[in-house]
């Protein structure tokens, strides 16, 4: 497999006032194409923190992190906006438990908003994404009028629209009942699956947690690999 993320030891911390509190120490690991991880662990203990990082939301206090690009490995600890904002229009795709979608426009815009950034158009792939998606007969439909499920497969659909090398997923189905939960994660991890794609989801449910191939569990300031390895669901 091809490495597409690399951090070496790194550490990120916040300032309170006079305090400073570490949320990662010395931290290291590989994001590989096709892998889909699930990142558990307590409330506060860093996992949508390691999440901002690896997609360049928040700097790291020390350490290396490398980014696969144009074909190699390469060091980010220099990088300016300018270069995150080419990765993430480019290399990522992102799935908010809020789902962030662009209200004032309807499915099409939304899922055409990632292609727009990157120079793209429509394509069968959306045509695939949208018929496994259930998206096909609400195309014309404003966001505004779906059920929540049925958003989460909006954002989804936009996620995955540009085939991106990595999908970064913050508690995707926190606010969907059990049943669509399991819906949403099984169309997402089938989806990727064709499109090759890595998954770093946060995640604070067990049954979610299944779908994914490995578990890496955050505490204590460091990252359990391999806490829990099971063959995924689907």
């Amino acid at each position: 497999m091809t490495s597409i993320v690399t951090l070496n030891s790194i550490s990120k911390g916040f300032r309170d006032g006079e305090s400073f509190h570490s949320v990662l120490n010395n931290v290291s690991l590989t994001l590989e194409q096709g892998h889909t991880i699930a990142l558990t662990g307590p409330s506060g203990s860093g996992k949508s923190t390691l999440l901002n990082i690896i997609g360049g939301f928040e700097t790291i206090d020390s350490g290396d992190m490398f980014i696969y690009q144009n074909n190699r490995m390469c060091s980010v600890n220099q990088w300016q906006d300018k270069h995150w904002s080419q990765y993430r229009r480019q290399n990522l795709g992102v799935i908010f438990q809020q789902f962030n979608l662009l209200t004032p426009l309807n499915v099409r815009d939304n899922i055409q908003f990632s292609l727009a950034l990157n120079q793209l158009k429509w394509n069968p792939w959306c045509d695939e994404l949208c018929h496994h998606l259930g998206l096909t007969s609400l195309l014309d439909r404003s966001v505004e009028n779906l059920s929540g499920g049925q958003q989460q497969r909006v954002a989804i659909a936009r996620a995955l629209a540009h085939k991106p090398q990595l999908i970064l997923a913050d508690e995707p189905t926190g606010n969907l009942d059990q049943s669509a939960g399991m819906q949403v994660m099984q169309l997402l991890t089938d989806l990727a699956k064709q499109a090759n794609c890595c998954i770093l989801m946060v995640t604070h449910s067990e049954e979610c947690a299944q779908f994914m191939q490995q578990r890496w569990h955050v505490e204590n300031q460091q990252i359990v690999v391999n806490a829990i390895d099971k063959k995924p669901r689907g």
